[in-house]
């Protein structure tokens, strides 16, 4: 019996371009990065429209292998977040708080938007109707400015959960927002030498062992790229020194953040071999399914 092989990558691309197609946008379509490797297993990402980010599950032989992997857990998580049981409604929200107030904080407190968990709700209700991918994407954004100590200087300063909120939903995560992010941590290698380094090697830990269980990675591939930025730049002679801060007002700091933007592509260069043109894309993160019910 002949067996026809399913091709993934194709069925993948289809899928995203009349998804984009439908919705009268015109952003480009996939980003396939390949990590370096003198030989097998090797490790394909695959990050869509949104910036949802996923790799491959299996152990693979050839990087065509790990590029249509890839390609399947996004594929099927793709089609997993056209259900209807994906969409923010009331009853998923209600839900979410009651999960989120288990630990050590009451259900009531959602109504006070100067609570975490108030902001949560704040984040939630203004997602109703779309699907959890949609959600997520704002989520992981957050996720990387609390790693980063963004949101508790932002606090500091008195900003507002509404204002921290409203500026991050319009501007997404651009180079801009990455580039100040190394530009903190390099702030924190020149006051703890070696702080970097071994930051990097528990975020790559992470993202290996993410990608084995098969989720969404764009978090982890994040924060790598992002302190790996830092890294390459932390022992670069700079004159003058610069006085580093979590916001980069000053202007040798914009001087410091504009020339880490430069070098935040030659980074991702450094770390993965592009297969797909470069693509402009967000944040977001999903729960996946990650056993490969597809052939290919």
């Amino acid at each position: 019996m002949h067996v026809c092989a399913v091709n993934v990558v194709a069925i993948l691309h289809n899928f995203w371009e009349q998804k984009q197609l439908n919705a009268g946008q015109t952003e480009s379509l996939l980003l396939y990065e390949s990590a370096p490797s003198p030989g097998p297993p090797y490790v394909c990402y695959v990050t869509l429209p949104g910036g949802s980010c996923f790799g491959n599950y299996k152990v693979c032989e050839t990087q065509a292998e790990a590029r249509r992997d890839a390609a399947r857990v996004a594929l099927m998580n793709s089609l997993v977040n056209e259900l209807p049981c994906r969409r923010i409604d009331p009853e998923f929200i209600a839900h979410s708080l009651r999960q989120a107030a288990r630990d050590s904080v009451s259900v009531e407190d959602a109504c006070d938007s100067g609570t975490s968990i108030g902001t949560y709700s704040l984040l939630l209700h203004s997602y109703i109707g779309r699907s959890m991918l949609e959600f997520q994407e704002m989520m992981t954004i957050f996720q990387l400015l609390h790693w980063n100590g963004t949101l508790k200087a932002l606090r500091e300063r008195q900003c507002s959960r509404q204002s921290v909120i409203r500026y991050y939903s319009q501007r997404g995560l651009d180079e801009y927002v990455r580039s100040n992010m190394a530009l903190d941590w390099l702030g924190r290698e020149q006051r703890s030498p070696g702080l970097i380094g071994a930051e990097l090697q528990v975020a790559q830990r992470e993202l290996v062992l993410a990608r084995r269980r098969g989720i969404e990675l764009r978090f982890y591939k994040e924060k790598t790229e992002i302190l790996s930025l830092a890294l390459s730049q932390a022992y670069i002679p700079h004159t003058p020194e610069l006085k580093l801060s979590p916001f980069h007002h000053c202007a040798d700091s914009c001087v410091c953040a504009d020339m880490l933007r430069l070098g935040f592509a030659k980074c991702r260069a450094a770390h993965y071999e592009q297969i797909a043109p470069p693509w402009t894309h967000l944040s977001r993160r999903f729960v996946i399914c990650s056993d490969a019910t597809l052939q290919t």
